[in-house]
């Protein structure tokens, strides 16, 4: 089996208490079980605002600056993701099908090496 990153991607401005209901948190635990009982889930994490990110560079010399914000300054950010085990990308992609319907986000499916 591989194992694939399925990213859920949101806009810098992306309020979940603004823009998530009852009805899209009960369709991602729905996506959940399946995953479960399917056996491919290996993870699944949340994650915080990217405003929330903080940014680590190494220095020459071995020191590192540590700066607010995420890394990358772009209009989108990654707002959650799961790590599947599947067959093939052509499952892969079935569950990322199912994470975009459930989170009515944008979605990325990349192996792992």
């Amino acid at each position: 089996m591989n194992q694939y990153w399925i990213t859920i991607h949101h806009p810098d401005d992306y309020d979940p208490f603004l823009l998530e209901d009852e009805a899209m948190h009960r369709e991602i635990d729905v996506l959940n079980e399946e995953m479960i009982a399917a056996g491919v889930r290996v993870f699944v994490g949340g994650l915080q605002p990217a405003g929330t990110a903080r940014s680590l560079r190494g220095q020459p010399g071995g020191g590192v600056v540590i700066t607010d914000g995420p890394y990358l300054e772009t209009k989108e950010h990654v707002g959650g993701f799961w790590v599947v085990e599947a067959a093939g990308l052509d499952e892969a992609l079935e569950w990322g099908r199912k994470a975009a319907i459930a989170c009515r986000a944008p979605v990325e499916v990349r192996p792992f090496y």
